[in-house]
C-alpha cells in the first residue's frame, strides 16, 4: 500500500473511532430514566439518584471536551506530518537506532501527559469535589504523578527497549520472543503487584483481629480459599469511592479492602463480596483470563511483525525513512479495530464470568447480602441504572446492577 493510502486510512480509522464512541456515550446518557427503579428504594433516595444522573451527565459533557480535543490534535498531527518530522529532530540528536526511538516515545509520553494535566486537574478537583469523592491533595496529585514518571520510565523503558533490540535481533519473528517476555512480565505483576507496586501508592495494612477477619477467615476455610494475608488499603486518600480484590497465583492469596469499602458496609457484606472474589477463583475465571490475555497479547504482536516493517507506514507519518517507531506509533491506530473487536469478546465473557461468581456467592454464603453490597456500591459510587444495550454490550466488563439484582433473585 503507497504512503498516501496509508494515511488516509490511518485518518478514517481515527476519525470512525471517535465518532462511534461518541454515538455510543450519547445513546448511553439518553437512556438515563428519571424515575428510580423499584429495585433500589430501600437504599436509594431520590435526591441521591438525581445526583447520579447530574454526575453521570457531568461525566459526559466533560468527557466529549477532553475526547474532542484529542481527537483533534491527533488528527492534524498525522495529517501534518508531525511525527516525521519530530523523528527528524530526534536523530539529529542521536544515532542510535533503539535510543532515537526511547526517546522519541519518551517525549511524546510526557508532552501527551502535560498536556492533558489542566484535564485531570480539573476532572479531580472540580468534577469529583462537586459530587462529593475527591479526596486527593494536590500535594498527592504531584506525587502520583512523580511516581507514575518514574515507573513508566523504569518499567516502560525496559519492556520498549527489549522489544527493540528483539526486532533488531529476529526481524519479522521478533514476535515470538517478546510474546515470552510480555506472558513472563504479566505473571510476575500478577504475583508481586500488590506486594512491589502498590505499597508506591497506597498504605496498606493488615486487617486487624476482630469479627470481620474472623468472618473472612471462617468463609474462607469453609470454602477452602488458600487465602495468606488481608491488607486494608487506604482508598480514601484518593476518593471516596470503593473497591475490593484479591491477589496472587497458586495457594499464596492477599485480600485487600479499601477502607471505604468497610467504612460503608456491615460484615455480612463484605463477606458477600469476598464470596463473589472467591467464585471468580473457583471457576477458574482468573486462570482462564490470564491464558486468554497470553492469546490475545501473542495474535496482536503477530499482527504487529506482519506490519511495522513496511516503508509506506513511516512515509505516511512524514518519515524521510523508515523508523521503528513510527510504524509502531502507526501500528496502534491500525490495529483499533481488530482490538474492538477482541475487546467485545473478552467483555462479553467477563460479564459471563461475573454472573456465575455471583451466583457462587449466594450459593456459598448469602445472596441477599451480597445484593444488599451491590446496592451500597452503586449508590456510593452513582452509578448508571440504566446503560444502553449497546454500550454495555460494547463497554462493560460488568453487568448493569439491575441485571445482576434480576440474576440473583433468579438463581436457585
Amino acid at each position: 500500500m503507497e504512503a498516501g493510502n496509508v494515511l488516509i486510512l490511518l485518518l478514517a480509522i481515527l476519525s470512525f473511532d471517535f465518532i462511534y464512541s461518541k454515538i455510543l456515550e450519547y445513546l448511553n446518557i439518553r437512556s438515563m430514566k428519571a424515575e428510580l427503579p423499584e429495585e433500589v428504594k430501600d437504599i436509594y433516595d431520590e435526591e441521591k439518584y438525581k445526583k447520579s444522573i447530574a454526575y453521570a451527565r457531568t461525566n459526559n459533557k466533560f468527557g466529549l471536551l477532553t475526547s474532542t480535543f484529542g481527537f483533534i490534535l491527533s488528527f492534524i498531527l498525522i495529517a501534518s506530518g508531525f511525527f516525521g518530522w519530530f523523528d527528524l529532530k530526534v536523530h539529529s540528536f542521536i544515532e542510535n537506532d533503539e535510543l532515537v526511538s526511547l526517546a522519541f516515545f519518551g517525549i511524546l509520553f510526557l508532552a501527551s501527559d502535560i498536556v492533558n494535566i489542566p484535564f485531570q486537574l480539573y476532572d479531580t478537583f472540580v468534577i469529583e469535589e462537586q459530587f462529593g469523592f475527591n479526596k486527593t491533595t494536590p500535594k498527592t496529585f504531584i506525587l502520583d504523578k512523580v511516581k507514575g514518571y518514574f515507573l513508566t520510565g523504569i518499567i516502560g523503558g525496559v519492556i520498549l527497549y527489549i522489544l527493540l533490540k528483539l526486532i533488531h535481533l529476529f526481524g519479522p519473528d521478533f514476535w515470538i520472543y517478546f510474546w515470552i517476555v510480555v506472558s513472563v512480565f504479566i505473571l510476575f505483576m500478577n504475583m508481586f503487584y500488590t506486594s512491589w507496586i502498590l505499597p508506591l501508592f497506597n498504605k496498606l495494612t493488615p486487617l486487624e483481629d476482630g469479627d470481620l477477619k474472623q468472618a473472612i477467615e471462617t468463609y474462607s476455610r469453609k470454602v477452602k480459599f488458600p487465602l495468606d494475608r488481608i491488607y486494608v488499603i487506604d482508598g480514601s486518600k484518593r476518593s471516596a469511592k470503593s473497591n475490593a480484590f484479591f491477589s496472587g497465583i497458586g495457594k499464596k492469596k492477599k485480600i485487600v479492602l479499601y477502607d471505604t469499602l468497610i467504612e460503608n458496609h456491615s460484615k455480612e457484606e463484605l463477606v458477600a463480596v469476598l464470596a463473589h472474589e472467591v467464585g471468580h477463583f473457583k471457576k477458574k475465571h482468573i486462570i482462564t483470563g490470564y491464558i486468554l490475555s497470553l492469546l490475545q497479547t501473542g495474535f496482536t504482536l503477530y499482527i504487529m511483525s506482519l506490519i511495522i516493517f513496511s516503508p509506506a507506514i513511516s512515509e505516511a507519518l512524514g518519515g524521510r525513512q523508515f523508523a521503528i517507531h513510527l510504524n509502531l506509533l502507526a501500528f496502534g491506530i491500525l490495529y483499533a479495530p481488530i482490538s474492538h473487536f477482541s475487546g467485545i469478546f473478552m467483555n462479553v465473557l467477563s460479564r459471563k464470568n461475573e454472573y456465575e461468581a455471583d451466583a457462587y456467592a449466594k450459593e456459598t454464603y448469602d445472596g441477599s447480602f451480597l445484593q444488599q453490597a451491590l446496592k451500597r456500591l452503586s449508590v456510593d459510587n452513582l452509578s448508571n441504572l440504566f446503560p444502553h444495550p449497546a454500550y454495555v454490550f460494547i463497554n462493560y466488563s460488568h453487568p448493569p446492577l439491575l441485571k445482576r439484582l434480576d440474576a440473583l433473585n433468579k438463581t436457585n
